[in-house]
């Protein structure tokens, strides 16, 4: 799923009869480069032929596969698993801490700045820090992609004399705080994606981290869109690009991605002070979520039945 190529892996499962399966499959372009260098291109040839399936994220990955020799018969089309995850029912214990945290927010004006990687919280807090001037009562949740960091963004929080509360703390929210951080969370697991979903709910405005410096490669929106957020996100996105695409054409609106500081500036500015284009926003970003998520499991679903059948067949009359 998603993952690099594991040739003993790959090669094990082939001598064992196991059919082996790639889905949400990309390559990036640094592994590609890789692969195709006289050295690597006989093995990975070599493995790829031994995959039963191949279900690429966008036509620009199943190109890399066809060009490192991936049997062109077995690749296949079936939608971003993605958007699967993003669309996770909310039980009532997490309506209740969702309608808690509104109660404490106090209806304030709000934005969400998640999945924030060292170096970007000083992009975000600057922008929020000029956006005060505007909107005074303004609060920023703000969510470090790595528990690591949270120290860092609190000693910088602390240098430029923020007022902030940490989530961990369960400290209230009062009126001259300026920033929730959400330092509870560590996104490589289950029960903290959920949790930042139902911070999603929380929040009209949404800016996805990992895309504000170069270097780093964007983080999936699907799930900020399906909470109905405006999502908004910066210039490097790499592999995600293929989702900002999906949704763009389904309606320009449903992702904003912004060049750098200035036009998230800008962009915030509009959400924050316009209703009615924040509303657009939010609709289209839902709409195009709903429409993309629609039938994809059972899409994927159905794919590896029919190859793992075709495999099977094939089993036998060798």
């Amino acid at each position: 799923m998603e993952s690099e190529l594991w040739p003993n892996l790959i090669m094990s499962a082939a001598e064992k009869g196991i059919a082996v399966a790639l889905l949400n499959a990309r390559m990036s372009l640094k592994s590609f480069n890789r692969w195709s260098m006289p050295l690597g291109l006989p093995l990975v040839t070599l493995m790829l032929s031994k995959l039963s399936l191949v279900a690429p994220l966008s036509t620009i990955q199943a190109v890399r596969f066809q060009l490192l020799h991936t049997p062109p018969g077995i690749i296949h089309f079936a939608g971003d698993l993605k958007y699967a995850v993003g669309d996770v029912n909310v039980g009532e214990n997490e309506v209740n801490k969702i309608n808690d945290l509104r109660k404490q927010f106090s209806n304030r004006p709000l934005w969400m700045a998640a999945s924030i990687h060292r170096g970007e919280e000083q992009v975000i807090l600057r922008v929020h820090e000029e956006l005060i001037k505007m909107y005074p009562t303004l609060l920023l949740i703000l969510v470090p992609r790595h528990p690591q960091d949270c120290k860092n963004f609190s000693l910088a929080l602390k240098k430029q004399e923020v007022n902030f509360v940490l989530r961990s703390t369960k400290e209230v929210v009062s009126s001259g705080t300026r920033v929730y951080m959400v330092d509870t969370l560590d996104l490589c697991t289950s029960p903290s994606e959920r949790e930042l979903r139902m911070l999603y709910r929380v929040t009209p405005v949404a800016v996805i981290g990992s895309s504000f410096l170069p270097g780093l490669a964007g983080h999936n929106i699907s799930e900020a869109a399906a909470a109905g957020c405006a999502v908004v996100t910066g210039p490097h996105v790499g592999h995600f690009y293929h989702m900002l695409l999906d949704m763009w054409q389904i309606n320009p609106l449903a992702v904003k991605q912004v060049a750098g500081e200035f036009e998230l500036l800008q962009a915030l500015k509009e959400l924050l002070g316009d209703a009615e284009t924040l509303g657009a926003c939010q609709r289209a970003a839902k709409d195009a979520f709903s429409i993309m998520s629609h039938g994809v499991v059972n899409r994927v679903w159905n794919l590896v039945c029919r190859f793992a059948i075709d495999f099977r067949i094939d089993t036998w009359n060798s």
